[in-house]
């Protein structure tokens, strides 16, 4: 007799594939393609027996492996491997192992297959544990790997000689540095694509929080190449401790960013839980900040204090006595408004830590225009997406989108042309996005 268990829905396959963005199934496919060719012409290659290490293959593929296990999150939602990159980097630069006189015989087919196979291994473990395969970041290390490799050993092992040693690291620096190009130009482009953010804005973030451990990696890469040489392939297992030292060191600077995101999003939630504000009022604002703000291509750092900000911009409704009904604040006088934005600035900078957050919420009273000083960027577009939020809330009535931005724009003193214009298209992509 066999009990009838419900069953769980299988994923929609289908489903996430339609999702997946024309920029990462090219990504996908031109790796795919990559990969096919190499191992195509590696087994053509082998029928002829050519002198192949394949202890150094199975070492670096192993460390390939280790790497991809040990993934690095980085800030914004980033996934990096730089035990990985350091593995596979050092492998395509390899030019020989102590003991083997006769060097490395190292096709460049071979690196991109072993290095495949490692990446491929190492991300089992994430698939089995239920977590995403990240094989959009894999594609981009495996392009990267597989462009400096064809490079060095199709071009430059050929024209260099073993006691040109200055030159050789020389060319191993700029080829290294050409490799982390790529991975963070591709990296950008489909950072640009998922945010909405322009490309330009997003390379440059990507630049600011990638080259110090880039530089980490490339000085690795080369320690490791000559130590093999000189002391052969069980070095590599002395070389794991500083690279998880330095990725533990990244790993815990984005934990303490996810807890203060944590932190300011239980504060929020105050005024929310006292009955001051609309549920979910203040994560639509910071949600409507955050879009704007990338539209109007604010920075990574700027948008992480705006997000602040917009998420805590109505902790100063905490001082009234009678909450303000429904808590919309576009409701109450200008000097109500800022002496509920000054009560809320001050909570904030108690923490001592959140200045620039403490300012946005401070000026996001003031009028666009004729206030002196002028209120910044990020307080125009708190107050913007207050007003939009609090006239519209969670409503996806299209009449009520409409009337609230054309209210918007009847008064160019108080809301920023610019901001304004920005909302407007972001709340038409919100309203599709939830019908």
């Amino acid at each position: 007799m066999t009990s009838a268990m419900p069953r769980r829905p299988g994923p929609d396959r289908l489903v996430y594939w339609q999702a997946v963005d024309s920029g990462r199934l090219l990504l996908i496919a031109a790796a795919a393609m990559l990969v096919t060719a190499s191992f195509a012409s590696t087994a053509v290659l082998l029928q002829s027996r050519p002198p192949i290490n394949w202890h150094a293959a199975l070492a670096f593929g192993g460390l390939v492996a280790f790497g991809e296990l040990l993934r690095l999150a980085l800030p914004g939602g980033r996934e990096a491997a730089p035990i990985a990159m350091v593995g596979a980097m050092s492998y395509a630069l390899l030019l020989m192992v102590a003991g083997d006189k006769a060097g490395v015989k190292l096709p460049p087919e071979l690196v991109v297959a072993v290095c495949a196979v490692g990446m491929m291994v190492g991300a089992l473990p994430h698939i089995a544990a239920g977590r995403p395969a990240g094989i959009a970041g894999m594609c981009t290390r495996l392009v990267a790997v597989a462009g400096v490799a064809f490079i060095f050993r199709s071009i430059v092992v050929a024209y260099l000689h073993a006691k040109m040693w200055p030159l050789i690291v020389a060319v191993m620096a700029v080829l290294i540095f050409f490799g982390w190009l790529i991975d963070t130009v591709v990296s950008a482009l489909i950072r640009a694509d998922d945010v909405g953010a322009r490309f330009s804005v997003a390379l440059v973030d990507e630049v600011r929080v990638q080259w110090r451990l880039g530089l980490a990696v490339g000085a690795s890469v080369i320690i490791t190449v000559f130590s093999v040489e000189s002391l052969g392939l069980p070095v590599l297992i002395a070389f794991i401790g500083p690279l998880l030292v330095t990725q533990v060191a990244f790993r815990r600077y984005a934990g303490i960013r996810n807890t203060y995101l944590q932190t300011v999003r239980s504060l929020a939630r105050v005024t929310e839980v006292a009955g001051y504000v609309e549920a979910g009022h203040s994560r639509r604002v910071s949600r409507l900040s955050v879009a704007i703000g990338r539209g109007l291509g604010m920075a990574e750092p700027e948008l992480l204090a705006l997000e602040y900000a917009a998420l805590m911009h109505d902790i100063g409704q905490l001082s009234l006595r009678d909450p303000i009904p429904g808590g919309a604040t576009v409701l109450v006088s200008r000097a109500d408004q800022e002496r509920i934005a000054e009560f809320g600035a001050e909570v904030i900078s108690e923490a001592g830590v959140l200045d620039e957050v403490a300012r946005l919420v401070r000026c996001q009273a003031w009028p666009a225009r004729g206030h002196d000083p002028a209120p910044p960027l990020g307080s125009m577009i708190i107050r913007a997406a207050n007003a939009f939020d609090d006239m519209v809330g969670s409503s996806t009535d299209r009449d009520r989108s409409v009337a609230a931005l054309d209210r918007m724009r009847l008064d160019p003193v108080g809301y920023d042309v610019g901001v304004v214009t920005a909302l407007s298209e972001v709340a038409s992509r919100r309203v599709a996005s939830r019908l």
